[in-house]
């Protein structure tokens, strides 16, 4: 076992370290020139790498080791043994960039007063595109066939088998590109449904595994836990780290974006990660008697003050591998495109710059709709065509319909509401219905519920003036209303459009990209809306909420707010892109999403 013990001269504000070469000790050559301010780093990060520094001098009194040779052997592991997988990266070997190797040099460098490994949890939240997915592959492909574990069990895990399998594919990939690593592992299932890799030599294996598999038992050397910020609860965690009792040096490592719920597992780990590194920094004594020890956090974060939307000089402390996996032109493009809808903004924010930000965000800043509002004469627009969007309502809401014009760049909204509960859904929802009905804003049928058949009269008045080609819809009620159109003689082009994270089967409309078109009209002021209090107030109830793979649809602010306008605008826009062009977009923006149609 070679140690290495860097000399450190502790003053009140700072640590000195004897100059160790990258060469020689990358772990503590990149460590020093982070804390010295000579490598870039977020306030975390120059904790995180303090915390080391001091360890190397204090770690000694609380019975930890710094074994170099250990730190080097799994570093070189990467370079020497696995290769990279897509595009440019194609085939090329695994190369640590000096933060990856801070990473993996200390987890496995890094020895307990019994010999085995100090870090058992490790955290890691870093700007997306940062490569965290292919390093935590590589970790489990490194316990499964060089941590000397007899029948060492490496789960790639998640709340979901889907999410899991996007990690555990990383690891797949790595094996196929490796000849050293195909001669060892045995892959069950072929192609994408490749389930399981075993490494004879040990009796051990690597597969991707979910909470909500109902499998019992697992005993994992190595879990590895993807998109801690989606997990709704600690389950997952729980899960894995109940098998790990028996396990001499287990390791669960979890690796994220920043999150926007400040009451969830992650920012529950995020804050422990926070903590141990500024206290590790400072140096462990007797009153941080509830200290982890065994806890390794690498937590990007920017300066108090930096604000990345001006100043790109501090793009690099959320984004360690910026220049490497991805250019500056890319987060050029998504501030670019971030300005004016505050919705994306927060997504950028949070998955770019690793800033937790509040999820209560209007769609759509005020300013820029507003703008974007005008007054004109829809009689104007007869005879031209158009296409609509419906979303209906349960019997008590709105229902909302939207007609976009494409060729006039323009559009307007009806909205339909029961009348005999019109006052006494004001009181609740805080907004003038009654004044809306007697300007011409709403419609507002007798009853206490809607009336689809005042909706399907009023569909076919406005078919009858405008050149409807396709009127997109949400399936929910949409059979009532068809009733109602047949009964009336009414027809239509009726197109159904998804209103959840995956296309329609019958059209491959779906939200996500709905979204993304009329945001752009909005943004770019290609798009006249007739002035509709309604609308807007629909508009500014309107946030985003996504899933793993950022896409998007629409959610309501607050319990008592309507975004069914906002949806009905989006899905007319979607359905007049509708188009051999835009459908080859969509097949791309499906592609990159990794999401395929019903």
């Amino acid at each position: 076992m070679a140690n290495l013990q860097a000399k450190t001269r502790k003053t009140s504000s700072s640590i000195e370290v004897k100059k160790v070469s990258y060469a020689v000790d990358p772990v503590t050559a990149w460590a020093q020139e982070v804390y010295s301010g000579k490598v870039l780093a977020g306030p975390d990060i120059r904790n995180a790498c303090g915390r080391h520094l001091r360890d190397l001098e204090d770690g000694p009194k609380r019975g930890l080791t710094w074994d170099l040779e250990k730190a080097n052997r799994a570093i070189r592991y990467f370079k020497t043994v696995l290769k990279l997988n897509g595009g440019e990266h194609e085939g090329l070997p695994f190369i640590l960039l000096p933060w990856q190797a801070f990473i993996v040099g200390s987890i496995f460098g890094w020895m307990a007063p019994d010999g085995f490994r100090r870090f058992r949890t490790c955290y890691i939240e870093s700007g997306k595109g940062s490569g965290k997915s292919p390093l935590a592959a590589g970790i489990g492909l490194y316990c499964l066939t060089s941590d000397n574990e007899p029948r060492a069990e490496v789960y790639a895990a998640a709340t979901k088998r889907d999410q899991a399998m996007i990690l555990f594919r990383d690891a797949v990939a790595m094996v196929d590109q490796s000849p050293s690593l195909m001669k060892k592992i045995k892959k069950s299932g072929r192609d994408e449904k490749v389930w399981n890799l075993a490494y004879l030599a040990t009796g051990s294996f690597f597969r991707p595994i979910s909470s909500d598999d109902g499998q019992s038992g697992p005993r994992p050397h190595c879990a590895l836990i993807d998109e801690v910020h989606e997990h709704k609860n600690n389950k997952t965690v729980e899960f894995m780290r109940a098998g790990t009792k028996g396990r001499r040096q287990a390791l669960i490592l979890m690796i994220t974006n920043s999150g926007h719920d400040r009451n969830s597992v992650c920012y529950s780990y995020h804050q422990l990660g926070v903590n141990v590194c500024e206290a590790g920094a400072k140096g462990v004594t007797k009153r941080h008697r509830h200290f982890n020890d065994g806890f390794f956090s690498f937590i990007c974060s920017l300066d108090k003050g930096d604000d990345p939307f001006k100043d790109e000089k501090c793009w690099g402390k959320a984004n360690p591998s910026l220049g490497h996996t991805f250019q500056p032109k890319y987060l050029r493009e998504q501030v670019t495109d971030a300005k004016g809808m505050p919705a994306k903004a927060s997504t950028v924010r949070r998955l770019n710059f690793c800033q937790w930000v509040d999820a209560a965000n209007p769609w759509v800043d005020i300013d820029t709709w507003l703008s974007c509002c005008a007054k004109f004469d829809p009689e104007k627009l007869a005879g031209q065509f158009c296409y609509g969007g419906l979303d209906l309502s349960g019997k008590r809401d709105l229902t909302a319909l939207n007609l976009y014009f494409p060729e006039q760049g323009k559009s307007i909204a009806e909205f339909w509401t029961p009348k005999d509960t019109l006052l006494d859904r004001a009181a609740v929802d805080g907004v003038p219905y009654d004044i809306w009905l007697e300007d011409g804003h709403i419609h507002a049928p007798p009853g206490k519920a809607i009336n689809y058949a005042f909706v399907a009269k009023r569909l076919g008045e406005l078919a009858a003036k405008y050149e409807i080609k396709a009127l997109a819809f949400d399936p929910y009620h949409m059979t009532y209303l068809e009733v109602e159109l047949e009964a009336q003689g009414i027809e239509l082009n009726l197109v159904p459009h998804g209103q959840g994270f995956r296309p329609a089967r019958e059209s491959n409309l779906w939200m996500t990209h709905s979204i993304d078109l009329v945001e752009d009209l909005i943004l770019t002021g290609q798009i006249q809306v007739l002035a509709n209090p309604c609308l807007t107030w629909n508009v500014a109830s309107a946030v985003m909420e996504a899933d793993a793979q950022e896409n998007r649809i629409f959610s309501k602010r607050k319990k008592t707010g309507r975004i069914d306008g906002a949806v009905a605008m989006a899905m007319a826009v979607g359905a007049a892109n509708a188009t051999e062009k835009v459908a080859e977009s969509l097949s791309d923006h499906i592609t990159k999403h990794g999401i395929r149609t019903l």
